[in-house]
């Protein structure tokens, strides 16, 4: 499959978007009460609310970061088309 530079560009800011999103969302699940049994951040057992965030959390960043590179890998080979 060919992809234009501009498809190229668009992925690799869904890449960038996702890093800049989603650690952000962690810091405010990690300090939201319901994620730890005793209601006080970071004191007790965590709940359920935080593993499927933390879950979520973590494949988006893969997927993120997995179409960045497409995006990349795509960019690369529309230069390498326009040189030849």
């Amino acid at each position: 499959m060919v992809l234009s530079r501009g498809w190229s560009v668009f992925l690799v800011g869904v890449g960038v978007w996702t890093w800049v999103i989603w650690p952000r969302f962690a810091v405010a699940i990690w300090q939201d009460p319901r994620s730890w049994a005793s209601g006080t951040v970071a004191e007790g057992a965590a709940t359920s609310f935080l593993w499927v965030h933390a879950l979520l959390i973590a494949a988006s960043l893969a997927i993120g970061t997995t179409v960045g590179a497409l995006g990349i890998r795509a960019w690369v080979a529309a230069r390498r088309r326009q040189a030849s």
